[in-house]
């Protein structure tokens, strides 16, 4: 094709707190069998979960809007293949975490795919380009199809993928006219996973991202002459701090149950004019998540985007999907794979590096988890089916009522791996550690006491054998100035601590269970084959074998800096070792 005549050639140029209960500490142990994962303690928390059909009405979101269930879908294959064939779709937030995966899925599953058009954050075409050849081009992610077509992968790749300047945060996308008149007349799905995740950002932002961000998208759908389906990713999460199994309802309101319903509107032009520091701003939203009862700022903004998609959908085929905490992909294209750190990351970086022995949390809760090509899966199968169908739709993917994983289970399945793959200090010694889950404030303050504070404060003599909870042989170290230097870096560690505690109390102890009826459904529309290369089984997932084989070594080789940096496992040991020295 001409590139006078190509759209594509024109623009391409690219938390809460919970209870006592009575127990003070549990100390988690891979060598005590009884905290292994049991598929039959699985199956009495799954048991367990099952509540009666008036809490379960209390606990869904009252809404007035109907939405086909589908299990009136024809019983028959999804035809996920043939509905991608000669498709044009837009996807937002493509260079992320879920937005990659959902590409590399695409392209390797269907190649026969007409375009996909990735909405990226440049100010000029160029740039949009450059970050698709770095983010998606270069990226690790790709490399079963760049082996697959060898020399001529990158022409493949640049076919199908048109990378678009703009952003969510503008009406119409801030595209300019002639890209935007050309997809408004070309596009046949628009997909929304553009968020801001970070629990503490500033209000201002989140709304912008996160609330506003899908309703100027739909807006966008509704003008495409061809649009058959708009499918925005929001989180499990949005649900709030509800109790019990929620169920896979659309938030019609901003009403959990557990404020007063609030105007998201309102809410909007009440900070579009504020003055005040972004630091002002984070506690802000901080605040005002809590008090309308929804665990920190990004699930709150989360929501009241999905309230505004619900509100304003019109006649357009709507598909909401709700992932829980995605984490690295299972299996496909390779296991492993993760970008950044997720959700459950950093308290499992801390504890294999040696820096987190006790945190706040029941070790019995729940932590949902789902990997990320899981949720691509199911993502597609959605798409294939109601594409085309007028209503909205709402899938829950996550594991807490069918396959349930909790703290300590994770916790065992941690030690396990870094038992059997140890980080080794700057000696070459295993750093070894066991991790004790406190459900109960008080005995976590001392435990940080303990080790934190009272190490800043008394220096016994030299050479001291002291068994701190670190278990550390104290050892001298010379001058004041490195004592101090130790000192500081263990203020440090215990500031990141409380940060920890702080932002993942919320999901600790929380108490929610997602239903996934809609979910299971859909997957058993499939026939044998499509679940084959677009599976989304959950209840099959072996936490064990996930965690300790798949998961902890993908991380691993993922932050390999964080593992390998000799100089910063020092630095961390001594900022332990140099408190207790003269």
């Amino acid at each position: 094709m001409a590139p006078s005549l190509s759209f594509e050639a024109a623009i391409y140029r690219s938390a809460g707190s919970g209870s006592s209960g009575g127990r003070n500490s549990i100390a988690c142990s891979s060598r005590l069998e009884t905290h292994r994962v049991s598929s039959t303690r699985r199956r009495a928390l799954c048991c367990a979960l099952d509540i009666t059909r008036d809490n379960v009405a209390t606990a869904a979101v009252a809404t007035a809007t109907a939405f086909p269930r589908i299990d009136h879908v024809e019983q028959q294959r999804l035809g996920i293949l043939p509905f991608l064939e000669n498709k044009r779709i837009l996807i937002t937030g493509a260079t992320g975490f879920l937005g990659k995966v959902l590409v590399e899925k695409i392209l390797r599953a269907q190649p026969k795919v007409s375009k996909i058009y990735l909405l990226v954050h440049a100010d000029s075409h160029e740039k949009a380009r450059q970050r698709l050849e770095k983010d998606i081009l270069e990226s690790r992610l790709f490399e079963l199809i760049r082996e697959e077509y060898g020399a001529d992968y990158r022409q493949f790749m640049l076919e199908k993928l048109v990378a678009i300047p703009g952003s969510v945060e503008k009406n119409d996308l801030g595209l300019e006219k002639h890209t935007k008149e050309q997809l408004l007349s070309q596009l046949d799905v628009v997909v929304n996973s553009a968020a801001t995740t970070k629990f503490f950002e500033r209000y201002d932002v989140a709304l912008a991202v996160n609330t506003k961000g899908p309703l100027n998208l739909l807006e966008f759908a509704k003008k495409c002459s061809r649009l058959q389906l708009f499918l925005h990713v929001s989180t499990a999460y949005s649900n709030g701090l509800r109790q019990g199994r929620i169920l896979e309802k659309p938030l019609a309101s901003m009403s959990n149950g557990i404020a007063p319903p609030l105007d998201v509107w309102k809410e909007i032009d009440s900070v579009r004019n504020i003055k005040a520091t972004s630091e002002e701003l984070k506690e802000l939203g901080m605040q005002r998540a809590q008090l309308h009862g929804w665990q920190d700022t990004y699930v709150f903004t989360k929501a009241m985007g999905e309230t505004l998609v619900t509100q304003s959908r019109g006649d357009v085929p709507v598909v909401i999907l709700r992932p829980s905490v995605v984490e690295g992909t299972s299996a496909q294209p390779f296991g492993g794979w993760i970008q950044g750190t997720r959700m459950m990351d950093p308290m499992l970086l801390a504890y294999g590096l040696g820096h987190l022995t006790g945190f706040y949390a029941d070790p019995d809760c729940v932590l949902d988890v789902i990997p990320a090509d899981m949720v691509v899966n199911s993502l597609l199968a959605a798409m294939s089916v109601h594409a085309g169908r007028p209503g909205l739709s709402v899938y829950h993917v996550g594991s807490s009522t069918v396959n349930p994983l909790t703290f300590r289970e994770l916790a065992v399945c941690t030690e396990e791996y870094f038992q059997s793959n140890p980080v080794l200090d700057e000696n070459g010694n295993p750093v070894e550690r066991r991790m004790t889950f406190y459900d109960n404030k008080l005995a976590f303050s001392v435990h940080k006491f303990l080790c934190y504070s009272l190490p800043i404060h008394v220096r016994p003599p030299n050479f001291l054998a002291l068994n701190s909870c670190y278990s550390f042989q104290v050892a001298r170290l010379s001058g004041s100035r490195k004592l101090q230097n130790s000192a500081k870096r263990t203020a440090i560690l215990a500031e990141r601590l409380d940060q920890l505690v702080e932002t993942y109390s919320a999901y600790t102890f929380y108490k929610g269970r997602f239903d996934i009826t809609n979910t299971k459904t859909l997957y058993e529309q499939m026939l044998p084959e499509e679940k084959e290369g677009f599976g989304f089984d959950i209840g099959s997932i072996r936490w064990n074998e996930y965690i300790t084989n798949v998961h902890l070594p993908g991380l691993r080789k993922n932050n390999r800096s964080t593992f390998n940096t000799k100089f910063r496992l020092i630095t961390m040991k001594e900022s332990i070792q140099g408190l207790f020295a003269v």
